[in-house]
């Protein structure tokens, strides 16, 4: 019997297997860019064809990745079962409690929709299609971290199927030490099939992109520096070099504010003496139009990335930054964190004690992307006195390591667990915390 045959007979989910008709399309990554080898695609029913899958697995010495949607593949699914959890989307918001309960496929998109008429928003970045299982976690970096922390520290409660294919419901009393793994250490300890979280206030949102010609880029970074010098929490504001195929250079600030309007367009003022402006969306937003700031696509596409966290942002890092045009990428991020972020989250993430993310996006071309990480690499290497080494987990990039997102003593830890509570390896994370 083949292993599609053989899954069939045990999940009542859709299976298509290798060489079947629909193959290719069922086990492509949200990035194209990221080749997906595996044996198998399974997409779950429910829960329960979660753990028949697991049981099955466990029996056959098989190995489980799993993925809502394909974002923050990394390509190492050689011979894997690939789960698809996309059909398990409930989703309850609880507005008196402040809390949401989402299946495991449901993007943040539909729980802002959700929450937004109750004035209420979860931590959700800059993508509305991204689960919030997924992102979670990863720790998740949201626009409103630095107000909240990781959105995995606003976790109460996940459903899970463990390596034995049973159900359970974890919460910090019932498994304190899978808890805890599950916030932010990624998908390498259970496979998650719901998740509870608090909701946060957002009765007044503000938000928008403002953008410039690229000629404007060293008085838009030194407003941006002196803006990020003394920000409140509750402002998010990220510092982007753009350059589109076909369209000139340009610079924009992505910004956020959890309050009024005029507190908001008041801290950013500085801005708005810069001559020449191409656009500026700002607006009082409510949280369900989050999405609609930095326009992310919302389509599978090919891409490649690479992030690093910034001890600063002075004259020094400002030059490398400018030095040169960014293309062939398509931006050059610069993110401002601390505030919540910067202090202990009780997650595996820690806290963060670079102020600043770096994130630089590019899409390969015919040379299969050297160009791109030639000069992902140039920008890093120049900036390398203030680059820490460290990376947030969901902004791992394919061909690096989970070691990259811990210290040493949280990484040891989410080892010694995975050991005990995965010992034959039926689960493996986008990026395992033993590679």
């Amino acid at each position: 019997m083949s292993i599609g045959d053989e899954l069939r007979a045990v999940v009542t989910g859709t299976v298509t297997a290798a060489g079947e008709d629909g193959f290719e399309r069922a086990r492509r990554a949200w990035n194209l860019a990221v080749d997906q080898p595996v044996r198998a695609v399974v997409e779950a029913a429910g829960a329960d064809d979660v753990a028949a899958l697991v049981r099955y697995a466990r029996r056959a010495g098989l190995t489980i990745a799993t993925q809502p949607s394909g974002h923050g593949a990394a390509g190492n699914t050689g011979e894997v079962v690939l789960l698809r959890t996309a059909r398990l989307d409930e989703l309850h918001i609880d507005p008196a409690r402040r809390t949401a309960r989402a299946g495991a496929g449901v993007p943040w998109g539909r729980v802002l929709e959700a929450a937004s008429p109750h004035g209420l928003t979860g931590l959700a970045g800059s993508s509305p299609v991204v689960t919030v299982t997924g992102y979670t976690l990863g720790g998740g970096l949201s626009w409103f971290g630095r107000k909240h922390g990781f959105a995995a520290a606003s976790v109460r409660a996940f459903d899970v199927v463990d390596a034995t294919g049973e159900r359970a419901r974890v919460t910090a009393d019932d498994d304190p030490d899978l808890f805890w793994a599950l916030r932010g250490g990624g998908g390498d300890f259970a496979i998650v099939t719901a998740i509870e979280f608090d909701l946060h206030p957002a009765p007044h949102l503000y938000g928008g992109r403002m953008l410039w010609p690229g000629a404007h880029a060293p008085a838009v970074l030194d407003a941006y520096r002196d803006i990020t010098a003394t920000a409140p929490d509750e402002l998010s504001a990220w510092y982007e070099l753009l350059h589109f195929p076909g369209a000139d250079p340009m610079v924009a600030v992505d910004a956020t504010f959890l309050g009024a309007g005029g507190d908001a367009e008041a801290l950013l003022r500085p801005l708005e003496k810069i001559p020449g402006r191409l656009a500026d969306t700002r607006a009082v937003l409510p949280p369900a139009e989050l999405g609609s700031i930095t326009a992310e696509p919302t389509d599978p596409g090919p891409g490649l990335s690479r992030a690093e966290l910034l001890t600063g942002l002075d004259d020094e890092v400002a030059a490398a930054l400018l030095e040169r045009p960014v293309e062939p990428l398509l931006s050059v991020q610069v993110r401002h964190l601390g505030g919540a972020l910067a202090r202990p989250s009780g997650t595996p993430a820690g806290h963060l004690d670079e102020p600043f993310a770096l994130y630089m996006f590019g899409i390969p071309g015919a040379d299969g992307g050297a160009a791109v990480r030639d000069r992902q690499r140039e920008i890093a290497d120049a900036l390398a006195p203030h680059v820490t080494g460290r990376k947030p987990f969901t902004f791992l990039a394919p061909g690096e390591r989970a070691a990259a997102a811990f210290t040493a003593p949280a990484l040891e830890r989410l080892r010694t667990l995975k050991r005990a509570r995965d010992p034959r390896g039926t689960f493996r994370s986008n990026f395992p915390v033993l590679g």
